[in-house]
């Protein structure tokens, strides 16, 4: 939904071209319910290896089986449900909300000027506000795609991405409406936690 243009990951190596598509198939989840196309995709894909048999395993295992019981039309219906609702949501998608509860308009301010400092925007067919997870997990993705410093990468995740990920997950976990978005949840989760303590361990080197 963000204006990041076209990134180029042929000089990445694999962990971070793993971790790019990462970002990306949240944000993707995140930002519309998954086609028949997409649900098979997943649903074939192998486990990857990335922190071998950890929490980010299981999770990923979790979505694949959601993706294999899944009913297109039903996957929508709860996605309509959960993120859009007939009035009002049953869950906000924008992070500023649980990032910045009490100055959710402060948030969107700094994030937009910092997007706007790196060139980046919302695309003019999208009517998602930046601080849509889905908008929030594809500048992450751009950030590692383009090759950026793991300075801005951390400089972003922990101002922008990191603080409002749990109670959103959280939220939509404990929704009534959600089912096969507990999975999607659960590995969002998973991963930004492997994102924090890595990013940690590179800020201690």
């Amino acid at each position: 939904m963000t204006d990041t243009g076209n990134a180029a990951a042929g000089s990445l190596d694999p962990e971070d071209v793993a971790r790019a598509n990462l970002y990306g198939l949240i944000g993707r989840l995140f930002y519309a319910p998954p086609d028949p196309n997409l649900l098979a995709e997943i649903s074939r894909s192998e486990a990857g290896g990335e922190g071998g048999e950890t929490g980010l395993v299981a999770a990923w295992r979790g979505v694949q089986e959601a993706c294999r019981g899944a009913f297109p039309a039903v996957v929508r219906q709860e996605y309509d449900s959960l993120f859009i609702g007939v009035g009002k949501s049953e869950v906000s998608p924008y992070l500023s909300g649980y990032a910045e509860a009490a100055t959710p308009d402060r948030y969107l301010v700094r994030l937009r000027q910092q997007l706007s400092r790196w060139g980046l925007g919302r695309r003019e067919t999208v009517f998602e506000v930046e601080d849509h997870i889905s908008g929030i997990c594809d500048v992450m993705r751009w950030l590692i795609a383009e090759g950026q410093s793991v300075e801005r990468q951390r400089y972003f995740f922990e101002e922008f991405a990191y603080p409002g990920v749990l109670p959103f997950c959280i939220a939509v976990q404990n929704a009534s409406s959600s089912s096969f978005y507990k999975s999607v949840a659960a590995l969002t989760w998973s991963y930004f936690e492997i994102e924090r303590t890595a990013f940690d361990m590179s800020d201690a080197e």
